[in-house]
């Protein structure tokens, strides 16, 4: 563990000056310049004092956070095939996110499922093909490297009026699928 650029980086988080810090920690300004710099380490009792002044202890200072995954491949997928449609849920566990995408692909003179009415909003990117966006009797095409953008006021659902296979990359927040 880098202990200098932490500090450093807690310093800054905390809107302070090397000179405020030195004051609040009861060290010099020179001293903290070095640990910063990594040039030498503070002891165990002074990097309490350090630590205190910036707000923080010893265990939460070294409580290492776990990489969180931002990258997914297909093998991170969730595929639920249906009769008209198969949804592919491209973020694991989505739904404690604020958005949720899905990978949907809606067989020739099929439907997704209907979204009911919620307080939310929705973005889709039609990949290949062409849909029909339907929002209560209202028909809005959207063919591929087009995009629909809508709030989940009223209930919709996307539709396949073509002789191919459409597919549609949807997201909604917060997640509804």
């Amino acid at each position: 563990m880098d202990i200098g650029t932490k500090i450093k980086q807690l310093r800054l988080v905390n809107d302070l000056t090397l000179e405020e810090l030195a004051s609040r920690s009861e060290l010099t300004k020179g001293f903290l310049s070095q640990v910063e710099r990594n040039l030498t380490s503070p002891s165990i009792s002074t990097l309490e004092d350090i630590l205190e002044a910036l707000g923080t202890n010893l265990s939460q200072f070294f409580q290492e956070e776990p990489d969180e995954k931002v990258v997914f491949t297909k093998d991170d997928f969730f595929v639920d095939e249906r009769d008209d449609h198969t949804i592919a849920w491209i973020v694991p566990n989505a739904q404690k996110n604020d958005m949720e995408p899905i990978l949907l692909t809606i067989k020739p003179k099929g439907k997704s499922q209907t979204m009911t009415s919620y307080n939310g909003q929705e973005f889709g990117y039609v990949l290949k093909g062409t849909i029909e966006l339907v929002i209560e009797n209202r028909h809005c095409r959207v063919k591929a490297k087009e995009t629909f953008y809508l709030d989940g006021s009223r209930n919709h659902y996307l539709y396949n009026p073509g002789e191919k296979e459409a597919q549609v990359l949807w997201v909604t927040t917060p997640p509804m699928f």
